[in-house]
């Protein structure tokens, strides 16, 4: 989301405008900790199968968003809209709010990744996850949120640069580990050993990753009320995408290369600084690691913005509350900022408590996305046989791959976390109810009090499971 910063005035964003919204987007922390990652669960078949099944189902997402472009140009607010249009008030709610949280928990995996990065050399950080380093998380966290609400013209003078910065380091690591790529290692690679399990469960291990590391491929629209051309906006979502999914691919792959595959899953993150100093020594860490910090505040700044929009253009389509959509004197959504990075600081605290902070908040951020990319595939599904034309031809199985990829990760993501889900979506309601009374409405439709009765107790369940220890995160 490269230029998302600049919060544009309507209908002045181009092609390419767009397309770096949805590339700025994805590369992030995630494309550094795909060695170790991939390397942990499965060899070379096995990611190459996870990326293969990984890019047929993004890309199955990705053109529900161009479909649902062109198709319902009215809903120009982003991904909410289409929950909202399709399934009521309530879930679209959710799926804002499911989103939103999305953005601000990936927004903490960033900082622990810094973190955990700069404890190679300050022992006292570890893993990103010691009282020092939440400390010093919570003070980027908040010196980011002063930077935004000050206004989008210094936001995006940050922005440009890191966009062209971020992509620096991960090109030479490509260029430095195909030049050092040993056939032997490659071939040894091919297939891991029997720890790893099946062949399904290497899947299951590696596929809710890439669903971090492609969130973002709806940025474009996200911002689709600012673009020049509504047909900009699918193309820019398949382009971008198409553009990611090389880059990562390459990154697993070349990794397998350099290293044994059990060396590469014992790396810290970010494993690809561990792999380009096997490769050409120290001074290569230190270059990732540079690299890698400027990158992740960009990608940092980029989701910042993006959560910020949401929850404002949400509170200004009724969604959220009126005060959510109120905009400061410079232009800044002031207490949309301010809410989101509360919630990222609360989920920073709550990484003391698990065993694997970074890979807790990965994973959190890839569920609570899908629930939204599952609504919007649904939406997809059920406008697909109204009023068909020629250029809908094909809608309909494309709303079911998306939605039949969508629901396979949520089975491989596992049932805590889903259940996990439901500590942020019974609170959160609060804000539905104050949003229905502040205009007149009564809380809840017939069928919507079921559903909010089910995610309540299921919040108590989680709870009382937390407690008992039954239940870890």
């Amino acid at each position: 989301m490269a230029q998302s910063a600049q919060a544009p005035s309507r209908a002045t964003v181009s092609l390419v405008g767009l397309m770096a919204m949805v590339v700025g987007s994805m590369i992030g922390a995630g494309v550094f900790s795909l060695p170790q990652r991939f390397a942990s669960s499965t060899g070379i078949a096995g990611a190459l199968a996870t990326w293969a099944v990984a890019g047929a189902g993004t890309l199955a997402i990705a053109l529900v968003f161009q479909r649902l472009s062109t198709r319902r140009p009215d809903l120009d607010a982003g991904i909410y809209t289409y929950a909202r249009t399709g399934f009521g008030e309530y879930v679209g709610f959710l799926s804002a709010a499911g989103y939103w949280a999305s953005s601000c928990i990936g927004n903490v995996t960033y900082w622990v990744l810094i973190m955990s990065t700069l404890g190679q050399w300050i022992p006292a950080l570890g893993a990103g996850d010691t009282p020092l380093a939440i400390a010093c998380s919570s003070v980027g966290l908040w010196l980011f949120f002063l930077l935004v609400r000050a206004g989008a013209t210094q936001a995006a003078a940050v922005n440009r640069i890191v966009t062209v910065a971020k992509i620096i380091p991960i090109v030479v690591f490509l260029a430095v580990a195909a030049a050092a790529l040993d056939p032997a290692v490659l071939a040894e690679n091919w297939r891991s050993g029997p720890e790893a399990g099946t062949f399904f469960e290497q899947l299951r291990g590696t596929m809710l990753l890439t669903v971090f590391v492609f969130l973002g491929i709806e940025g474009a629209s996200v911002f689709s009320r600012h673009a020049r051309r509504r047909s900009d906006v699918g193309r820019a979502t398949v382009l971008g995408f198409l553009t990611v999914l090389s880059l990562f691919a390459a990154v697993t792959v070349v990794s397998y290369g350099v290293l044994p595959r059990e060396e590469i899953a014992r790396l810290q993150e970010p494993s690809i600084a561990g792999v380009m100093e096997a490769v050409v020594g120290p001074w290569g860490a230190v270059f990732i690691a540079a690299g890698l910090i400027i990158a992740v505040l960009g990608a940092y700044l980029s989701w910042t913005l993006m959560a910020a929009e949401v929850m404002f253009a949400a509170a200004n389509d009724g969604v959220m509350p009126r005060v959510l959509g109120r905009e400061n004197r410079r232009g800044a959504p002031g207490n949309a900022l301010l809410m989101s990075t509360l919630l990222a600081q609360v989920v920073l605290i709550l990484t003391v408590f698990a065993e694997d902070a970074f890979a807790f908040a990965l994973d959190m951020t890839a569920v609570m996305a899908l629930f939204p990319f599952l609504l919007t595939a649904l939406f997809l599904l059920r406008i697909s046989g109204v009023r068909p034309r020629a250029a809908h031809r094909g809608d309909a199985a494309i709303a079911l791959a998306a939605s039949a990829y969508a629901m396979l990760l949520l089975a491989s993501a596992g049932v805590e976390l889903a259940l996990l889900a439901s500590l942020f979506a019974a609170p959160m309601t609060l804000l539905y109810v104050w949003t229905r009374r502040q205009r007149g409405r009564r809380p809840f439709r017939t069928g919507e009090v079921a559903l909010f009765a089910g995610i309540a107790l299921t919040a108590v369940v989680v709870v009382w499971a937390l407690a008992t220890g039954r239940l870890a995160i």
